[in-house]
């Protein structure tokens, strides 16, 4: 069990976006489940690392998502997977893009950052290299809902503009998790299948570390969630976790980065973030943004900008 002098925390969120009603209730579900699942692993007294690949792992199995199973297509009727993990204790990342037929890329990344000397995968690279240390593969057909199939085959385009991106049903988007554990170590995961019919090869923000991601003991852990070309224009994360060193409360640290992103380049998006001694926030600027947090047993979880209800864990 956890050691009660230090509480474990774990963050989730399930993408920033305009989130339509068919899909509310699912999303919310899925956060609420991925959290669940994430924080057993840090009550049973394991680490923080540990704990948002697991989350991940329940979001990437989860169709409500756009990240492995329920991921979007690009131009080519394709998928294209990215994610990343990081350890704050040692600053250790692995990191994936552009990966095809890998139902858990959070995983690979892992793979990457504990069986490699780099930090980056892509590509066929990657999945020469999920084929080496036997990462399993799954056709694209069973990485894909029937509603994103429907979604695809209407009038493509990739639309630049944030604002219309990310305030209309055609965007869909990221999955995250931060957690700190028992002994204030704390850990970040992204995953996401990126934009609907992206350019063949785009890569977003989530597999790069201090923008979709970043983990540090020092100052704490974010996930990030948006409009990708945003998102790596201001290094969201690593943005988020300067304002806390300079002495802000975690919370103001993502409002503040997350309006100056809004400013400087007309970016929407959100972020989850936590400190080693447990403190945490969440923020978005889109429409809606699914997300749940666990901490001393309770369940906090919303979707729209004002929703923030709990409940006790059983």
């Amino acid at each position: 069990m956890i050691d009660l002098k230090m509480k474990a925390v774990l963050v989730v969120h399930g993408g920033a976006w305009a989130i339509p009603e068919e899909l509310s209730k699912a999303s919310v579900e899925g956060v609420q489940s991925a959290a669940r699942q994430g924080f057993s692993v840090l009550k049973s007294g394991g680490c923080a690392l540990d704990a948002v690949e697991v989350a991940v792992r329940a979001m990437e199995d989860n169709t409500a998502f756009d990240a492995g199973h329920g991921s979007v297509l690009n131009t080519d009727g394709e998928v294209e997977l990215d994610a990343l993990i990081m350890d704050g204790r040692t600053l250790a990342s692995g990191a994936v893009s552009s990966v095809k037929n890998i139902a858990n890329p959070v995983s690979l990344a892992r793979a990457v950052m504990e069986k490699t000397d780099h930090v980056m995968l892509t590509g066929r690279g990657a999945n020469l290299f999920a084929e080496r240390v036997g990462v399993h593969t799954v056709p694209t057909e069973t990485l894909v809902t029937e509603y994103e199939r429907k979604e695809w085959e209407k009038p493509k385009k990739y639309m630049t503009g944030v604002k219309e991106l990310f305030n209309s049903q055609w965007a869909h988007d990221t999955v995250g998790a931060v957690a700190v554990d028992c002994s204030g170590n704390v850990a970040c995961a992204t995953s996401t299948g990126g934009i609907r019919n992206k350019m063949v090869g785009r890569v977003g923000d989530s597999p790069v570390i201090g923008s979709g991601g970043y983990a540090d003991n020092h100052s704490g852990a974010v996930s990030c969630t948006g409009h990708g070309e945003s998102i790596l224009k201001v290094t969201l994360a690593r943005l988020i976790l300067f304002h806390v060193e300079q002495g802000k409360e975690v919370s103001q640290a993502v409002e503040v980065s997350l309006r100056y992103m809004d400013e400087r380049v007309q970016g929407g998006g959100g972020a989850i973030a936590v400190t080693p001694s447990g403190k945490w926030a969440i923020n978005f600027t889109t429409e809606r943004m699914a997300w749940a947090a666990v901490e001393n047993d309770v369940l906090w979880y919303g979707l729209d900008p004002s929703d923030k209800f709990q409940e006790e864990l059983q």
